[in-house]
């Protein structure tokens, strides 16, 4: 009987533990945790040294990059005399580590740990071998990138909370570290204008920075570029002040101006050295912006919350952003089909760890070296308390947008301020800010009607809105919850705006699917067709295209009358302007790339022009 108690006891602890487990998770998925970034996960500033002669770790080859690549992969071989599941290797850069210079964020007095900077990526030593436990030896691959710094790589015991080195690697490194590395185009402030946008080692006191440019026929021209960097003071809060902290290197960019419309132009970037010489990267490609109001084919790519992933399957805790790759590699494939990217927040999903930046402009170069990679600021970017971020949160991990405002430009007057406008033939483009006040009243308010207010629709009749959360309209779970259907406050401010203005279509990224609603005006649909769009424009198609690659997002149980498509996966959306009056939108699944949803608008002029219920001009009777 006492046996069948302890048996009956044990039960009821193991169902207890399993509830509490359960609304432990609960309570993760509603506070968006399961999006922790996974070097997070390292208690590195716990680690010791437990180096031991019985365990080694060798690493080969010693120097990366010898014909000029920028990524190469690495062996990483250890033995462990005391082998465990929970033994781990991580990757450091720069190679030598020690807790001299760390950061204490809190209280002076605390004891100085042996390692003060998270590793840049790791992996489990039974990764490739099951049998390590068993064994004590194994080998591991690492894609590694060039990061301005040598490399050396840790096998540490005692799992990721309390970490003991055991044994540590030669160092290696990439054969010119201070490389110009990793491009990104983006539109200037005038149509006609392309700037370059790169990473490199050399500060002008060492080197002067530029872009070779040409057009086939003519002679090579030279713009400068600026070069921008950040310290840790730049830095508002944990972990990017102290264990995500990693010397950024240098930001350049150049402003190559007076572009030929539609032109392609091959580019280089370019280091002049005092004694003359020239450290040059590889050679890339653009084509230029047509003529704002130009009749030709254009075509726009739309997506959010894509984030980084390795090829080499490291960093995966929870398998951080799981479609990041497959988007990635999807939009590499179909290259040549489309003009310009719009990446509407939540970028590199960094967090704080400064080194993820350098492995996503990395994971994106064949893009953005390519065509213009336009961004947004979202909550993982931006977001810290007491930093005059709209939202009050911890999601930045520190960066309150200093990252994101260097390592890509755009066209706005305070990069601060992450709202701007931008043309592409017969686009207009206006990007609002949602981690700044948008409402009624506010700077950004101002800038978004004059936005929509100041483009000519006869030459320009694609008008397009976007934000990184949802202003608009969206059958998220969360958002159901809420009752709001709608990040709070959102369209209370501005659907006035899309309807006054005839907004054709709005993007929203931060929820993690796609979803498609009817033309609507205050939460009524006012147009019954779901495919073919013709006539007067009396209301604004609203779209969330958060599905970029970070863990997708469950929709309401709630039907929405609204809402005309729902998809749970990963995907992106292409714009394609074949001239003034045709325009035809698709979503495509990031897996296939093929098309799940599509519409088309077809009008003339005088339907932009026309009428609509709080959409009309001013009339009088004179004559």
């Amino acid at each position: 009987m006492e046996k069948k108690n302890h048996f009956s006891l044990a039960v009821a602890a193991l169902m207890l533990a399993v509830l509490l487990r359960l609304n432990e998770a609960t309570i993760l998925a509603c506070s968006g945790t399961d999006n922790e970034q996974p070097l997070s996960k390292i208690a590195i500033h716990k680690a010791t040294l437990a180096l031991s002669d019985s365990a080694s770790v060798k690493a080969q080859p010693y120097v990366l990059g010898l014909e000029g690549q920028d990524t190469e992969w690495v062996v990483v071989d250890f033995e462990n005399e005391d082998p465990s599941n929970d033994d781990w290797i991580g990757v450091f850069s720069p190679g030598k580590f020690n807790g001299s210079d760390c950061y204490i964020e809190n209280d002076p007095k605390e004891q100085v740990p042996y390692i003060c900077t998270a590793p840049i990526k790791y992996q489990f030593a039974n990764f490739s071998n099951s049998d390590y436990s068993k064994t004590g030896k194994s080998s591991v691959k690492f894609q590694l990138i060039n990061q301005r710094a040598d490399f050396s790589f840790a096998l540490f015991g005692g799992g990721l909370s309390n970490p003991k080195i055991v044994a540590l690697s030669n160092s290696i490194s990439f054969m010119n570290p201070k490389a110009p590395l990793y491009p990104r185009l983006a539109q200037g402030k005038s149509w006609n204008e392309m700037t370059v946008t790169w990473t490199s080692g050399y500060n002008i006191d060492e080197a002067t920075p530029f872009v070779q440019w040409v057009s086939k026929g003519h002679k090579n021209k030279r713009s400068p570029a600026g070069t921008l960097t950040f310290d840790r003071s730049s830095m508002c809060g944990s972990p990017a002040r102290t264990v995500g902290w990693r010397d950024p290197g240098f930001i350049h960019t150049s402003f190559l101006k007076d572009l030929w419309p539609n032109t392609i132009y091959t580019y280089k970037m370019g280091h002049l050295l005092s004694n003359g010489s020239c450290i040059w990267s590889k050679t890339y490609s653009f084509r230029s912006s047509p003529y704002p109001g130009q009749d030709s084919l254009q075509r726009v790519i739309i997506f959010g919350d894509m984030g980084k992933a390795e090829r080499d399957g490291s960093n995966e805790y929870s398998n951080y952003q799981p479609g990041a790759l497959i988007t990635t590699d999807q939009l590499i494939k179909d290259l040549g089909n489309f003009d310009i990217v719009f990446h509407i927040g939540d970028i590199a999903y960094a967090n704080g760890y400064i080194s993820q930046w350098d492995q996503f402009t990395a994971q994106v170069e064949p893009i953005a070296s390519t065509v213009p990679y336009m961004i947004a600021s979202g909550n993982h970017e931006r977001d810290w308390p007491g930093t005059g971020s709209f939202y009050d949160t911890r999601d930045s991990g520190g960066e309150c947008g200093v990252l994101a405002e260097t390592m890509f430009y755009v066209p706005a007057e305070n990069r601060a301020k992450f709202w701007y406008s931008t043309d592409h033939g017969m686009f207009h483009f206006c990007i609002a800010d949602s981690e700044h006040d948008w409402r009624e009243g506010s700077e950004q308010y101002r800038f978004i009607e004059h936005c929509l207010a100041s483009v000519d629709r006869r030459k320009q009749p694609w008008l397009i809105f976007s934000a990184h959360r949802v202003l608009g309209y969206s059958s998220d779970k969360y958002y159901g919850l809420e009752g709001s259907f709608e990040e709070p406050m959102g369209r209370e401010s501005l659907q006035r705006l899309w309807q006054k203005y005839k907004v054709d279509i709005a993007f929203y990224g931060h929820v993690h699917n796609y979803e498609r609603t009817c033309p609507i005006y205050q939460n009524r649909c006012v147009n019954p067709e779901k495919s073919n769009y013709s006539g007067i424009v009396n209301g604004t198609i609203h779209v969330v295209v958060g599905g970029g690659g970070a863990h997708l997002s469950e929709f309401s149980s709630v039907n929405t009358s609204w809402s005309v498509y729902k998809d749970y996966d990963w995907g992106f959306v292409k714009l394609t302007a074949f001239n003034h009056s045709s325009l035809l939108f698709e979503y495509k699944k990031s897996s296939d790339g093929k098309v799940y949803d599509s519409f088309t608008i077809s009008r003339d002029y005088r339907d932009v022009l026309a009428c609509v219920h709080d959409g009309c001009a001013s009339t009088t009777l004179a004559t």
